[in-house]
C-alpha cells in the first residue's frame, strides 16, 4: 500500500505487526514504545519527512488507552499521580513544539545534554540492579509481597478466584495536597513531592515537544530511580502522561501545517493508526503480562532502553 503523505510504500501487515512487537515490552515499564518506531520508519521505511514525528505521535493516541485501561481494571493507576504529571506535562509539550520550530532548527547539542542526562539514569539503574544486596526498603518490600500474591494467584486452577482478583487491587491514595502525595502499595507506604512531580513532568513535556517523542522514557525511570516508586505502580501513569503529550503534540503539527504548503507537517493518519492498531493490542497484553514479570526484569528492560536512546543520541550529534 502507497501512503502519500509518508511518500513510502508498504504491506499492511508490516507496521502493526512491528509496532505490536515493541509495544508489548516497551508498556511493561511505561514507555509506549514510540522512540523505537521512529528510527524503525525513517531508517527501514525511509520515512524521512517532517510528518513523521506526528504520525509517530498518532500511533500513541490510537495505542495507548487501551494499556491504561488494563491498569486501571487492576486498581494501579494512582489517578492523583497521573494528575500531576499530565498538569505539568500537557504547557511543557506545547513550550518545547514553540522551542522547537523558533530555536532549534537543529536540535543537535541539546540532544547530546538530553543523552547525558539520559545516560547518567540509566547507568544509576544498572548500578542499583547489580548490587547483590539490595536494600530491604519499602519498594522492594512492596513489590515482592505483589509478586508472591501473583504467583499465588496464577497457580490456582479452575474457578474465577474472584477474592485473589479483589487483592490484586493494591494501590490506594492516603494524601494528595499541593506540597505532598502519599499512597499505599501493599502495606507498604510511599510519599513524594507535589513540586518535585510537577516540576518533572513540565520538563518531560517541553523535551517531548521539541523531538516529537513520547516522554515515558525519562518519566518512568525518573519515578523508579529518584523518587522511590514501585514500578508496578508508575506504569499506568507514565503512559497517560505521554499520550497528553502526543494529543497536543498531533494538535500542534496539524495547526502550523498550512504555514508550510511546501513540506510535509502534518501527520500521516492512515500511517499512523495502522500503527497505533498493533500497538493497542499490544500495549494492552504487555499492561496484562507486566505483573507477571518480576520487578527487576521490568527495570532492567527498562534501563536497557534508556541507554539505547542515550547511545542514539549521542551517535545523532557525532554523525552516525
Amino acid at each position: 500500500m502507497f501512503f502519500q503523505t509518508a511518500g513510502i510504500e508498504v504491506a499492511l501487515w508490516i507496521p502493526p505487526l512491528v509496532a505490536f512487537v515493541v509495544s508489548f515490552f516497551t508498556s511493561m515499564g511505561g514507555v509506549s514504545g514510540a522512540f523505537l518506531l521512529l528510527p524503525f520508519q525513517m531508517s527501514f521505511l525511509g520515512y524521512t519527512n517532517p510528518s513523521v514525528s506526528a504520525t509517530n505521535q498518532v500511533f500513541n493516541i490510537v495505542a495507548i488507552p487501551s494499556g491504561v485501561y488494563r491498569y486501571w481494571r487492576e486498581g494501579r493507576m494512582v489517578w492523583p499521580l497521573t494528575w500531576v504529571v499530565i498538569a505539568g506535562t500537557l504547557p511543557g509539550v506545547f513550550i518545547g513544539a514553540v522551542v522547537r520550530v523558533a530555536y532549534l532548527p537543529n536540535p543537535k547539542h541539546f540532544k547530546l545534554f538530553a543523552a547525558g542526562v539520559l545516560l547518567y539514569i540509566g547507568l544509576k539503574m544498572i548500578r542499583d540492579l547489580m548490587k547483590k544486596n539490595a536494600a530491604n526498603d519499602n519498594k522492594a518490600n512492596s513489590e515482592r509481597r505483589f509478586q508472591e500474591l501473583v504467583r499465588s494467584y496464577r497457580s490456582k486452577t479452575g474457578g474465577e478466584a474472584t477474592a485473589e482478583e479483589k487483592r490484586l487491587r493494591p494501590t490506594t491514595v492516603t494524601h494528595f495536597n499541593l506540597k505532598r502525595l502519599g499512597y499505599t502499595f501493599y502495606n507498604e507506604s510511599f510519599d513524594v513531592s507535589f513540586w518535585g512531580i510537577f516540576t518533572l513532568s513540565f520538563i518531560v513535556g517541553i523535551v517531548g515537544g521539541v523531538y516529537g517523542i513520547g516522554g515515558g522514557s525519562i518519566i518512568a525511570p525518573f519515578f523508579v530511580t529518584f523518587f522511590g516508586l514501585p514500578v508496578y505502580t508508575v506504569a499506568g501513569a507514565a503512559l497517560m502522561g505521554t499520550f497528553v503529550t502526543s494529543v497536543a503534540g498531533v494538535a500542534f503539527y496539524q495547526a502550523i501545517a498550512p504555514l508550510y504548503p511546501n513540506m510535509s507537517v502534518a501527520p500521516d493518519w492512515h500511517l499512523g493508526v495502522l500503527f497505533g492498531i498493533g500497538g493497542m493490542a499490544g500495549m494492552y497484553l504487555g499492561a496484562r503480562c507486566q505483573k507477571f514479570v518480576p520487578a527487576k526484569v521490568i527495570k532492567w528492560m527498562l534501563a536497557g532502553i534508556i541507554v539505547f536512546t542515550a547511545l542514539k543520541y549521542m551517535a545523532s550529534f557525532f554523525g552516525y
